[in-house]
C-alpha cells in the first residue's frame, strides 16, 4: 500500500483525548510508531481534561485515576497526593501530557482526520490541512460526540442559546451573563449541568440559575471519606432482567449504603450489560437510566456542597418538567416551562446551555470521518446507534478499532478512566499482535 505521496505509520490514532493517548502510549511502549491525529487543540488533554476552570474537579478520587491498569497509585503518586481528594480535571490533563510526552514514538498531528478510505490492506487518511498518511490500522478515539441541536432552538441568536457546552461560545457566554448579572437557563440537570454552575460562580454571576430536566435529578455526592469496599461476584447479581437486577440493587443499598453497593458491580458491569440482552437493555434505557447515572456518575462532596447552598439562597433552582417554547426577545430568551407538577412557569433570560448531554444517535454525527466510514459501509452503528458496532476486542471492522464513548452499545460503562485504561491497553496489544502476524 506504500505510496510516495502520504507518509506511512503503522497506526493512525484519531482522538487526542485520555482514550487516543493512553492507546498511543501503549502502542508505542511495544516499539509500534503511532500518528495521534486532533486538530481540536486539546491533543494530550481531550475535551473533559482540558477545562481551565480551577472548580471543574474530577468525579473520582486520585487513587483511581491512574492511567494505568497496572499502576494503581500512579496518579497520585505524580500529584504527591494521598488518593482521597478530588484533584482539578486540568491537573488529571498535565498528567494525562506528561504520559504522552514521555511515549517515545508517537507523532501529533493537530489537524482533523476529515476521511479515511481502504488502500490494500490498509487506509488512506485525509486530514483537514489537505494532506494525507497511509495507515495499516485505524483507531477511532474522538470521545462523546457535541450535543443534538435542542428541539426548538433553531433559527435562534448563537449568543442567547449555547448548543455546545464545552465551545468557546460557551466560555464566552459565561462571562457575557456574569458581567450583565443576567439570568440563565441551563437545559439537563447532570454533569455538565453541575460544570456551568460551577462556571458561572467562578465568574462571579450572581443572577438565577433554573436547571431543568424531565425529572429534576442530579448527581449524588461520593460519601467521602469512602467506606470499605463491599465486593460481590457477579454469581450473586440477578442476570438477564432489568427488574429482577434493580430489586436486588435497592436490598444491597439498604444493607450497606448505595455507593456501596453501586461500586460493587463495577468490575461487572460490562458482563451485566451483555447479559440482558437488547429487549432488557432498551427497558434499562428508558427507565432506569436516569436513576442509575446519578448515583453511578457522582460529584465530589465539596461541589454538592456548593450546589446545595446555592439551592437554599434561591440562587439555583432545580426543576423537573419540559421546554414548551423557546423565542428570542431582544437581547433575552423567552422559555416557556411545563413543570412536572403540571404548573406552567415562564423564565426571561440571558443565555440557555444546551447541557442534555453528548449526542445519542450517531447516525446524526457532524464528524466527516465518522459520517464518511458509516456512509461507506466501513463501520455501522450498535443496535441503539450510541456509538459503533465492535466486537469483544473493540474491534468496527477490518482493520479499525473503536474506543471509550465509541463503544457505549458493547460496553455501556466505558465512558471513565477506570474503564477506558483497561481498554486502551487491551486494544494497543490487540493492534500489535495484528501488526505482528503479518508483517
Amino acid at each position: 500500500m506504500r505510496s510516495d505521496a502520504a507518509p506511512v505509520h503503522p497506526v493512525a490514532i484519531v482522538g487526542g483525548g485520555f482514550s487516543g493517548v493512553m492507546t498511543a502510549v501503549h502502542l508505542a511502549a511495544k516499539g509500534v510508531p503511532v500518528a495521534l491525529i486532533d486538530g481540536t487543540g486539546r491533543l494530550g488533554r481531550g475535551v473533559a481534561y482540558s477545562t481551565r476552570e480551577p472548580v471543574h474537579l474530577l468525579n473520582v478520587v486520585t487513587a483511581k485515576m491512574s492511567a494505568w491498569p497496572d499502576k494503581p497509585d500512579h496518579f497520585s503518586q505524580w500529584c504527591a497526593d494521598d488518593g482521597l481528594s478530588f484533584a482539578e480535571r486540568r491537573a488529571f490533563g498535565r498528567y494525562l501530557g506528561d504520559q504522552l510526552a514521555q511515549a517515545d514514538g508517537v507523532t501529533p498531528i493537530e489537524a482533523m482526520a476529515v476521511a479515511a478510505k481502504r488502500v490494500g490492506d490498509g487506509w488512506l487518511v485525509t486530514l483537514s490541512d489537505g494532506q494525507q498518511m497511509e495507515a495499516s490500522a485505524l483507531v477511532l478515539a474522538q470521545g462523546n460526540q457535541p450535543p443534538t441541536p435542542f428541539p426548538g432552538s433553531a433559527g435562534l441568536p448563537e449568543q442567547l442559546f449555547i448548543n455546545n457546552p464545552w465551545s468557546e461560545a460557551a466560555h464566552a457566554a459565561v462571562e457575557r451573563v456574569a458581567e450583565e448579572g443576567s439570568d440563565v437557563l441551563i437545559l439537563g440537570t447532570g454533569l455538565t449541568m453541575v460544570d456551568t454552575v460551577l462556571s458561572l460562580a467562578a465568574a462571579g454571576h450572581e443572577g438565577r440559575i433554573t436547571a431543568l430536566s424531565r425529572r429534576g435529578l442530579i448527581p449524588r455526592p461520593h460519601v467521602h471519606p469512602p467506606r470499605p469496599p463491599v465486593p460481590v461476584s457477579l454469581d450473586e447479581v440477578p442476570h438477564g432482567n432489568v427488574i429482577a437486577l434493580w430489586r436486588w440493587l435497592r436490598r444491597r443499598s439498604a444493607e450497606v449504603g448505595f455507593q456501596a453497593a453501586v461500586d460493587a458491580l463495577r468490575p461487572h458491569t460490562h458482563a451485566i450489560w451483555q447479559q440482558l440482552g437488547e429487549r432488557e437493555q432498551r427497558r434499562f434505557m428508558r427507565h432506569a437510566r436516569p436513576w442509575w447515572d446519578v448515583h453511578r456518575h457522582r460529584i465530589a462532596p465539596q461541589v454538592a456542597e456548593q450546589l446545595k447552598d446555592m439551592i437554599a439562597a434561591g440562587q439555583l433552582e432545580i426543576v423537573a418538567g419540559r421546554v414548551r417554547r423557546l423565542e428570542a426577545d431582544s437581547d433575552q430568551l423567552r422559555v416557556a416551562i411545563a413543570r412536572r407538577d403540571g404548573r406552567e412557569a415562564l423564565r426571561e433570560v440571558g443565555v440557555a446551555f444546551n447541557c442534555t448531554g453528548p449526542l445519542g444517535d450517531l447516525r446524526r454525527t457532524a464528524d466527516p470521518l465518522l459520517r464518511g466510514l458509516l456512509e461507506d459501509g466501513s463501520v455501522r452503528t450498535d443496535a441503539f446507534a450510541m456509538g459503533l458496532d465492535v466486537d469483544s476486542r473493540s474491534r468496527a471492522g477490518n482493520g479499525v478499532w473503536a474506543l471509550g464513548p465509541l463503544t457505549k452499545g458493547r460496553y455501556w460503562e466505558i465512558v471513565a478512566v477506570p474503564d477506558i485504561r483497561h481498554q486502551a491497553q487491551a486494544v494497543a496489544a490487540d493492534i500489535h499482535e495484528e501488526l505482528v502476524t503479518h508483517v
